[in-house]
Parts: C-alpha cells; structure tokens; sequence
C-alpha cells in the first residue's frame, strides 16, 4: 500500500469518527425507547423521514434539519419526529439499549446499524436502514446526510450489528 493510499484511509477514517460517542457506558436497566406523547408511527415512517433529510449538512452534536445532524442525533431526530420515540443519545447508548438484535440477512426497513469506524470493535457510527442493502447516515464534518450501500466494501469491513427499534409488542401499539 503505498503512503498516499495509507494518508488517505487514515484521512477517511478521521472524517468518520465524528460521530464517535464520548459518553458514559450506559445502565444495563436502560429500555428500547421512550414514547414521546402517544406512540404514532412505524417502519415506514421512519424510512420516508430519513431519506427526506439526504442532503441535510453534518454538524458534529447537531440533531435538527436546521442546524445539521450527527448521526445519533439524525437517528433520535428522525424516530422521534416520525414514530413519537425518543431514542438515547449516542452511539454507544444506542448499541447498548435493550432491543432485539438482527442478523444482517434479516435486516428491515427502520432498523439500527453500528459500525466501528475507528477500528477495533468500539460503536461509532450508525444509520439507519432502509432496504435493498442500503441505509441513511450523517457521515463526517463537511458532509451531508446520505445514502451509503452496505455492500461498500469499507461499510463491510467497519459493520458491527443492528438492532430492531419497531419489535412486534411496540408494533401492536397503535
């Protein structure tokens, strides 16, 4: 590998890290979700939210349309304004909340995915999925939200797993 290709993986993998979350391990009591008001909305939703907000411009701890988002606050912003549940905050709190964990072959529309984009097998990244292999983010300062291809060989590669925010019992509640 020659040395520009090794400055640019590290140049990649630095824009990436914006989204790295700094907080606190998170309680093992901590639930799935909160609802916000009256539960009132699904999957669908959530999908039709996020890729309305492609193009909205990263902000590092951003988590509005009009002042840009992080990606925890892209994930909190979109289930909150389309489904009436507040989500944790960060990365990590997200990836430690109690919800079912899915396999990649089993992923739907509206679930939770975490990448370890500085390495190792640390959360810090995530999207949203959206289907067909695909999925919504805020990737890294001066960027915008977008829609990325799990197939990418770098999203392959910095994949850790996914969660299901809408499981059968908050799926009953209308």
């Amino acid at each position: 590998m020659t040395a520009l290709s090794r400055i640019s993986l590290i140049v990649l993998a630095a824009l990436l890290s914006g989204c790295a979350s700094q907080a606190p391990a998170p309680s093992p009591q901590s639930t799935v979700y909160q609802t916000v008001g009256s539960f009132n909305g699904n999957a669908d939703d959530v999908l039709i939210r996020a890729l309305g907000l492609v193009g909205t411009p990263y902000r590092y701890g951003g988590n509005t349309p009009e002042g840009g988002f992080d990606c925890s606050g892209l994930i909190g912003f979109v289930y909150r304004d389309a489904a009436g549940i507040k989500l944790p905050r960060s990365t990590r709190e997200l990836i430690s909340m109690r919800a079912p964990g899915i396999g990649r072959d089993a992923l739907q529309s509206g679930d939770l995915v975490f990448f370890a984009t500085n390495g190792g097998s640390q959360v810090s990244h995530a999207g949203i999925y959206v289907g067909n292999g695909r999925f919504v983010h805020a990737p890294s300062s001066g960027g915008t939200v977008r829609l990325d291809s799990l197939s990418n060989t770098y999203w392959q590669r910095t994949y850790l797993n996914a969660k299901r925010v809408f499981t059968p019992e908050l799926a009953g509640n209308p």
